[in-house]
This record gives structure tokens, C-alpha cells and sequence, in this order.
């Protein structure tokens, strides 16, 4: 399963790990590699890192907290306690590491590093301006939260390539099958 970076902000991307939240959840980070493969896929480290069971359970808890904050933020409720404190916790140790080499940028550190960029990066949107911009995907059946950066903030969908082309197209067909 190949993963998207389409939310604007590398804290809701890892919350975009789980598809279909209302329905059938469609779960992308189902084994420690798959955790190990997100975290290349972000950009956040170069090669996977170790990873083990336990490592899965805590960004699977840190990813669920980020979508409860976000979803709360949006909202303009109250951000729960306890998963600001496991999001704060989550982003305490150093980030990952980045280095301008001979060849080209590297990305270094262990899983921890880099879930502590993701962590960081959810704080400075729920913690930051952007905290208004936060939407839901409005297609049927996302539940993708994303930063609506758009000029005039009516963007409706997660990604215009899936889920907007999808949305119109389906638009397209009821209107002519009248």
C-alpha cells in the first residue's frame, strides 16, 4: 500500500494512516515495517529504522491522539489532556537529523527522532495560526484531516487527484444520468 502526504502538515499525514475512520477502517500502518516504510515515505528518515511491536502500538497511539486534537481543534473544542500530554511527550526527544552531505541531503536518527518531527509538527499547527485551517475531506467515504491553504480557504477535499476527481466525476454522471 503506497501512502500520501497530502495534508499539509506531517502531523496530520501520520493521523492520515488510517482510511475510512467511519466505516471500514482501512489500516496502512498494520506492522512494525509498515511503520518503518511511512517514516521513509515522509522523508523524515532515509533508511527504515528498527522497529518493533511495541514501537507500532506507541505511534499508533501518538497518530490517534493527533487525529483527536485535530478533530477537536476543528471543532473549536477544547484539546483533550491526555493527548496533549502524549503529544507533548512524543515530540520531547531530539528530532531527526539533517545534514547537507557530498551527495545530497541526509536524513538520520532512529524511529523516536522521527516521531518526534511528526509530533513537532502537529504542535505548530494545532498550537499555531493554522489551527483554523484545519478541515475534513468532505468525500465520501474520507475522513482525511488536512490544512486548507487554498486562496480563498473553500478547498472541499483532502487531494484533488483522488478524492476531488472522484467527487466530480460522480457529480458529472448524476447530473447527465437525469
Amino acid at each position: 500500500m503506497d501512502f500520501t502526504f497530502v495534508s499539509g502538515n506531517l502531523g496530520l499525514d501520520l493521523a492520515g494512516t488510517v482510511g475510512q475512520r467511519r466505516n471500514e477502517r482501512v489500516e496502512m500502518l498494520a506492522s512494525p515495517r509498515d511503520l518503518g516504510r511511512w517514516v521513509v515515505a515522509a522523508g523524515l528518515l532515509d533508511t527504515p529504522p528498527a522497529v518493533t511491536g511495541d514501537d507500532l502500538r506507541h505511534a499508533v497511539a501518538l497518530r490517534e491522539a493527533i487525529y483527536r486534537l485535530a478533530t477537536a481543534a476543528r471543532r473549536g473544542e477544547p484539546l483533550p489532556g491526555p493527548d496533549r500530554e502524549r503529544l507533548n511527550a512524543a515530540a520531547a526527544p531530539p528530532p531527526t537529523g539533517v545534514t547537507l552531505a557530498a551527495d545530497g541531503l541526509e536524513r538520520t536518527g532512529d524511529l523516536s527522532a522521527a516521531l518526534s518531527s511528526a509530533a513537532r509538527a502537529a504542535i505548530e499547527l494545532l498550537g499555531g495560526p493554522l489551527r483554523d485551517l484545519i478541515r475534513e475531506c468532505e468525500a465520501a467515504p474520507c475522513t482525511r484531516l488536512y490544512v486548507d491553504a487554498s486562496h480563498r480557504r473553500t478547498r472541499r477535499w483532502c487531494d484533488m487527484r483522488g478524492c476531488g476527481n472522484r467527487a466530480k466525476a460522480a457529480a458529472f454522471r448524476a447530473r447527465h444520468q437525469q
